[in-house]
């Protein structure tokens, strides 16, 4: 009995796109592995931007408010951001301002790492680096994206996220040792997010020159003389 081959349907292009536009806002929040595990156990979640921009407010009126000083209270503003924020990632992004969720994240994250750092007395250099190091890691998911190349999953894990960095940072200032906590974050983070970016993009140069080199080889002389010379040979 002779059976037809079985054919893979074509994906829906409007079910695709949104696919996508999911996977990379969700990539764009840098969640780590704490927010990853909560993800499923926390039934629907709150709305991404109202619950984003509530913890940015909460965080400038806690800063106006004087109260960042030395101490637990600390330890504040990375608690406000994780029970505000932490329970947005089950949602699945597609509302039409949804894309304002990972910079007001981003935003948020920044101007936490801020006013602790310096309620803290860490030196102000350092937490220039510590946001430079974040912001690359930002710049390079959102460039590779965009090229539809997508960084493996371990290296948000391995980045801890902007949960436990901020938990981090905040224990740290809490227990007066901010500085050191700041510095050894700066320095595991800026090894990681170097060395993985640097690999990923020689591994796809040099995959793109085996490509390259398999079609040359595939050309014809009239082809190979033509992509050579930028002119097709004379009839």
């Amino acid at each position: 009995m002779i059976t037809q081959p079985q054919t893979t349907p074509a994906p829906d292009p409007y079910l695709e796109r949104l696919r996508v536009q999911t996977a990379r806002l969700l990539a764009y929040r840098d969640d780590g592995p704490l927010v990853t595990a909560l993800r499923g156990r926390i039934g629907p979640g709150l709305p991404p931007v109202p619950g984003a921009l509530a913890a940015l407010v909460v965080i400038v009126a806690v800063a106006v408010a004087g109260v960042l000083t030395q101490g637990p209270i600390l330890l504040l503003p990375a608690l406000v951001m994780l029970v505000l924020v932490l329970p947005t990632a089950a949602r699945d992004h597609l509302g039409k301002l949804d894309w304002l969720v990972p910079p007001l994240i981003r935003a948020t994250e920044f101007l936490t790492i801020i006013l602790v750092g310096l309620a803290a007395d860490v030196p102000k250099w350092l937490l220039f680096v510590l946001l430079y190091v974040v912001g690359y890691h930002t710049y390079d998911t959102v460039y590779r994206t965009r090229q539809s190349i997508w960084p493996p999953d371990w290296v948000f894990k391995a980045g801890l996220g902007w949960e436990l960095r901020l938990l981090a940072i905040g224990a740290g200032a809490a227990f007066g040792a901010a500085t050191w906590v700041v510095a050894a974050l700066t320095l595991y983070l800026g090894v990681l997010f170097a060395v993985e970016s640097v690999t990923s993009w020689v591994r796809l140069d040099k995959a793109s020159a085996l490509a390259q080199a398999s079609d040359d080889l595939e050309a014809s002389p009239e082809e190979a003389l033509e992509q050579a010379t930028g002119e097709a040979e004379p009839a």
